[in-house]
């Protein structure tokens, strides 16, 4: 093409060429020389063209697709009438603007800001800068008892002024101190606040506000019987009274209030019994009350001067004796937490990094913070594992156990320290455990042997409720041969049944409907069948779970645990997840809709229960492939075995068995022809991934893994249709490989571990690992599916049982399946969280622990795979509907430029048209003088827009899923 036509689209009908007359050379430098250039100058041209079309487009490009959820400015034309008039939405792109116009610009963006938020916390959490201590939140009450002490050389001042100016600063909204949500632990809190405000005659306004609250709110105790009144209370609370009585504190409390606490109360002039210890709970209150006995404090004191531990107790000790070492260690805990002392001093900060690194798990950021997990875990291993009990076995015990049966009768004496080592102790020993350390049950089961701690634990189980669920959740991650972690389970279960089955009272209660609810789905769901995405959405809807409870007017809680960066961080998490997802599951819904296994008239597809599946347990951003893979691999596994169970003929099924053998569908029509090219092309695009010296190999190795799928079918089928009833072996060796979890995991799992040969990873039949999850994915299979395979003829091993064992009934069947089943789970949970000693990589055992949580998930009760809305609710938590959260008051939210909108069904929302919101007359004048059409080229990610519609209000709108146009009254 000449340049002239190729720049200006037509030929060019002017002279092309002058020369001289004269000899001419047709082929020389000078010419090619020439040409270059002209070549060159068409190519600007060309690039200057297209960049000007190109920007010319993009200035005027209207976008035209939608997508559920999506946030929408649309065209209303009221239509006015006598009783109503109808909105009709017109979906015009001239009008429309979205919210999402580009998903690859706004994963970047997102990536950025969770990136972002990531090192603030780090920051916080694991910076060397940042002391451990320093995350503990203050404790109102002891707070208080160190503001009571009288300076020593001037007794008219305060020895710690900056406690009484704390107490200033952080009064709450109604009058209240503290942030524990239990009623008792409040007024216990509040009171001790007045005190201190009036032994000094500061802060009057707060002291009013204080008064008005403990009036208004200590009514409610006479809701709660004698049972329900904790000792400590009855002790301190009736003791702080008396104290407010002698500095002319009128309380106004009712008079059958006092009668209730004076009947509930403890006789404090036990104490002089040298028998009879003070406890944790109250020690300060029967300090004030009467002198200290020098057997207790030698016994209850340590070298450093501190009583129980407690501030408030050695406040009110020194106050009593005037103790120079009890001084020392009130100055030590000033300098340390000059903002509001702890519940605790010295502060464990193990137990600190422990539920750090237990927060980070249960809201799904382990991904963020891998290496500071690994490598605080790592220093927790090597401090509690210290002291070698047997080098004849090579066995290692606790230095914790060792501790404990060494000094027993420290830890009888220190009872109500007991809930706080247990619930330390259970949550180090979940957390190694989890990520591959090698620990012991005997890290937290010692209390097994201690009648008075069992003893304690249940007589205030719902006070102690948060230690219960942390030694259930440990005790669900039991080896074979642990006894002592079924022993712990079934205790913990029992209290924890007992705490959830009592009539919620939001103002008497202990633990909150919210922590309820989690409690009782921990016990009617394993962790093994829980899906990991929804756990997370979970804890981050209920971030503020119940803290760790001393036995006191306190409790244990980390300030950065509550912080909203964190609560932010997890939200965009999330979300950011759930966009991936949404996406790969419309490139799933498209690969199976391409292939045909949408329409074939049969069977289950079910891609977005397998989607579903895949991504709870599978959810890292970074595992899309492998999430892609696995989800493609159950499509094809559940409609190829579809189509032996109910639709193919015996000829047509065995013409489909010999082809795979072959690898050859030239032969086959139908459904046949769909299964086997859908598999081919699975199976080549899969290939296509690997290394090419690899890629033969890998591309025989999965090829034979289908094979043999194919012919267990192919076996099955022929049993089922010609009557014929194998032995239970017989049964099994064919059911593990017909239940196809080996065919779905193993390919897969070459993409995770780049280190290892891929095809050093494929071997079914070697790898015990593998085996186990074959037979337990068979197991949960037919004890959830024998009722529906006895009635169409076909085998399962609870049927053979019965047939093996005629006096046995169903019952007994299935009571043998799982006793086999919980045995083989226990082995692969020590195979794949402990050291097997075999060639598999970690990653990949992990994928194979969540190929089973995916089928205990669908099996663990009852036949969910089978349903069509058991899962639905589920399915939109986790991809859909963003979790629900609200940030404290007086923090800013999160960037609207990377927030998704919420799509909630309240205030009568529904997909068949969106709310009505009307604001005032003002409002509404506003909204009409807005220029709606100058947002058109902004992104506004996750804003909530109004479009006016009249004078008396606007409308908010959201697109429902597959809706185009609607109208409403």
């Amino acid at each position: 093409m000449p340049p002239f036509q190729a720049l200006y689209g037509r030929r060019c009908r002017a002279p092309s060429c002058w020369d001289e007359v004269g000899e001419r050379v047709i082929e020389g430098p000078e010419l090619v020389r020439t040409t270059n250039e002209k070549v060159e100058k068409v190519k600007e041209s060309l690039k200057e063209a297209r960049s000007r079309q190109k920007s010319y487009a993009d200035q005027h490009r209207k976008f035209g697709g939608f997508e559920p959820g999506d946030h929408v400015f649309i065209k209303v034309s009221p239509c006015k009438g006598v009783k109503c008039f109808v909105y009709q939405l017109l979906f015009k792109k001239s009008y429309l603007y979205t919210k999402q116009t580009n998903m690859e610009s706004y994963s970047s963006e997102a990536e950025i800001s969770i990136k972002r938020l990531v090192n603030e916390m780090k920051n916080k959490m694991f910076s060397a800068q940042v002391k451990t201590t320093s995350l503990v939140s203050p404790s109102a009450y002891d707070t208080a008892w160190l503001a009571m002490i009288p300076d020593s050389k001037n007794t008219k001042n305060p020895m710690f002024k900056c406690c009484l100016d704390w107490i200033l600063k952080n009064q709450q909204e109604g009058g209240s101190w503290g942030d524990d949500h239990l009623l008792i632990h409040t007024l216990s809190s509040t009171l001790a606040c007045i005190l201190a405000l009036a032994t000094w005659n500061v802060g009057h306004e707060n002291i009013e506000l204080g008064k008005s609250h403990v009036a208004t709110n200590a009514t409610k105790l006479l809701k709660m019987n004698n049972t329900k009144l904790p000792r400590w209370f009855t002790i301190v609370f009736p003791a702080m009274l008396e104290q407010a009585e002698r500095l002319d504190l009128h309380l106004n409390l009712p008079h059958e209030l006092k009668f209730l606490i004076s009947s509930n109360c403890v006789n404090r002039e036990k104490v002089d019994d040298k028998n009879v210890q003070p406890s944790l709970s109250c020690a300060e209150a029967l300090l004030s009350a009467c002198d200290m006995d020098e057997l207790v404090m030698v016994k209850n004191s340590s070298e450093d001067g501190f009583l129980f531990k407690s501030p408030c107790a050695s406040a009110a000790a020194y106050m009593s004796t005037g103790n120079p070492e009890i001084l020392k260690y009130l100055e030590s805990v000033i300098q340390n937490f000059p903002c509001g002392v702890p519940s605790v001093y010295p502060v464990d900060e193990e137990f600190i990094k422990l539920c750090m690194l237990d927060k980070l798990l249960n809201l799904g950021l382990a991904e963020h913070f891998a290496e500071e997990i690994k490598d605080t875990l790592a220093q927790i291993h090597g401090c509690i594992f210290l002291v070698p009990c047997s080098l004849a076995n090579k066995t290692l015990w606790p230095l914790s156990l060792r501790t404990y049966n060494v000094n027993s009768a420290r830890y009888q004496d220190d009872i109500h320290f007991a809930p706080k080592n247990i619930h330390k102790d259970a949550l180090a020993f979940r957390l190694l455990r989890l990520h591959g350390f090698d620990v012991t049950p005997g890290i937290f089961c010692w209390f097994l042997d201690d009648k008075k701690t069992m003893d304690h634990l249940e007589d205030n189980s719902d006070y102690f409720a948060s230690t219960l669920y942390n030694i259930y959740r440990a005790s669900e991650l039991t080896f074979p041969g642990e006894h002592e972690l079924e022993d712990v389970k079934s205790f913990s279960r029992r209290l924890l049944e007992k705490t959830v089955s009592v009539e919620p009272d939001r103002d008497t209660d202990y633990v909150s409907q919210s922590f309820k609810k989690m409690v009782k789905k921990e016990l009617s769901i394993p962790w093994i069948a829980r899906v990991d995405h929804l756990d997370h959405r979970m804890w981050i809807e209920n971030i503020n779970a119940p803290p760790l409870r001393l036995e006191r007017p306190s409790f244990s809680r980390l300030s950065c645990l509550d912080d909203d960066i964190l609560i932010q961080l997890s939200l965009q998490n999330y979300k950011f997840r759930q966009s991936i997802f949404k996406n790969e599951l419309e490139e799933l819904k498209s690969w199976s809709k391409k292939w045909g296994l949408v329409d074939m008239g049969f069977g289950r597809e079910n891609t977005t229960y397998c989607y579903f599946a895949v991504c709870g347990t599978m959810y890292s951003p970074q595992h899309s492939v492998v999430r892609k893979l696995v989800t493609k691999s159950a499509i094809l596994v559940t409609v190829a075995d579809d189509f032996y169970d109910m639709e193919g003929s015996l000829a047509e099924l065995q013409t489909l068995t010999e082809a795979v053998q072959r690898w050859d569908g030239k032969c086959l029509i139908g459904p046949s022809k769909i299964i086997f090219d859908a598999l081919d092309h699975f199976v080549r695009d899969l290939a296509e991934q690997f290394l090419d010296h690899e890629r033969h190999d890998m591309t025989n190795k999965i090829q034979a893994l289908w094979k043999e799928s194919f012919v267990s079918w192919m076996k099955e089928t022929m049993w089922g249709r010609t009557g014929y009833i194998p032995s239970a072996d017989e049964y099994l060796d064919v059911g593990m490989t017909s239940i196809a979890a080996h065919t779905i995991a193993l390919p897969s799992s070459c993409f995770l571990d780049q280190k290892m040969p891929a095809h050093k990873i494929i071997h079914p039949h070697d790898e015990t690992i593998t085996k186990l999850l074959m037979m337990n994915a068979r197991l949960l299979n037919d004890i959830q599916s024998y009722q529906k395979e006895q009635e169409e003829g076909k085998n399962n091993l609870v049927l053979l049982y019965l047939k093996d064992n005629p006096k046995a009934d169903i019952k007994d069947s299935i009571e043998y399946i799982k006793k086999i089943l919980n045995k083989n789970r226990m082995e692969f949970l020590e195979r794949v969280l402990g050291d097997d000693y075999s060639d598999m990589p970690k990653p990949c055992k992990y994928l194979h622990l969540s190929c089973l949580k995916v089928f205990e998930m669908f099996f663990n009760s009852s036949n969910l795979f089978d349903s069509k809305t058991a899962l639905l609710e589920d399915i939109e938590k986790a991809i859909y509907i963003p979790p629900r959260h609200t940030l404290s008051k007086g923090t800013s939210k999160p960037d609207n430029k990377f927030a998704f909108m919420d799509v909630q069904k309240k205030n009568g929302f529904s997909p068949l048209g969106p709310n009505m919101n009307v604001p005032s007359s003002g409002n509404a004048k506003k909204l009409q003088a807005m220029n709606w059409y100058s947002f058109r080229n902004k992104i506004m990610f996750g804003q909530k827009h109004f479009r006016a519609i009249s004078s008396c209000g606007c409308r908010a709108v959201h697109i429902a899923p597959q809706l185009r146009t609607f109208a409403f009254l």
